[in-house]
């Protein structure tokens, strides 16, 4: 796996580094040993699938506060995304930052997002299916979130008016935390 240092502190993209033949491919998409060695939690404990039928989809920003922080390993199975994190840790020097990527079936990238950062995304084809692996378990009195168009961040989202669930609509803006 290659890791590249995102703008934001702790966040990572992963490449894959596939060893091809005739066959096709391997590639090693989680390796416990790499990921303490890049001081990134190797302890994923869950795994989730979003399915997501309509292009434009838009879930987010999403987080589980203390005492249940949680990493995430995101990688997209199927369609394409464009996917979010901001950061909403204090201390950090990129606090309030966001990073935007897009991960797809195709070019097969995966975003390290650390406890006490945000996440969300945007799915760019129909029938998108997001892969998460989550290094805490869910812990529904500890879910949060931000809201996405909240004016403090800027997300610049990539489609307009996006089918979006009532409850994300009405996340609190940055400012109440």
């Amino acid at each position: 796996m290659i890791f590249r240092e995102t703008k934001l502190a702790g966040v990572f993209l992963i490449e894959l580094e596939p060893h091809a033949d005739e066959r096709g491919f391997f590639a090693r998409s989680f390796c416990r040993s790499e990921f303490a060695a890049k001081g990134l939690n190797p302890n994923l404990v869950q795994c989730n699938i979003s399915y997501n039928r309509q292009r434009g989809t838009l879930r987010g920003i999403h987080f589980q506060a203390e005492p249940y922080p949680e990493a995430k390993l995101v990688r997209c199975t199927a369609g394409a995304l464009f996917d979010v994190v901001v950061d909403l840790r204090p201390d950090s020097p990129t606090f309030k930052t966001w990073y935007g990527v897009e991960l797809s079936a195709a070019n097969r990238l995966m975003l390290y997002i650390p406890p006490g950062c945000g996440h969300g995304f945007q799915s760019l084809a129909d029938d998108t299916e997001v892969f998460y692996q989550m290094s805490e378990m869910y812990h529904p009195e500890a879910a949060r979130g931000v809201r996405w168009n909240d004016p403090v961040l800027g997300i610049v989202w990539p489609l307009a008016e996006p089918v979006i669930s009532q409850r994300d609509q009405t996340l609190p803006g940055l400012d109440r935390f």
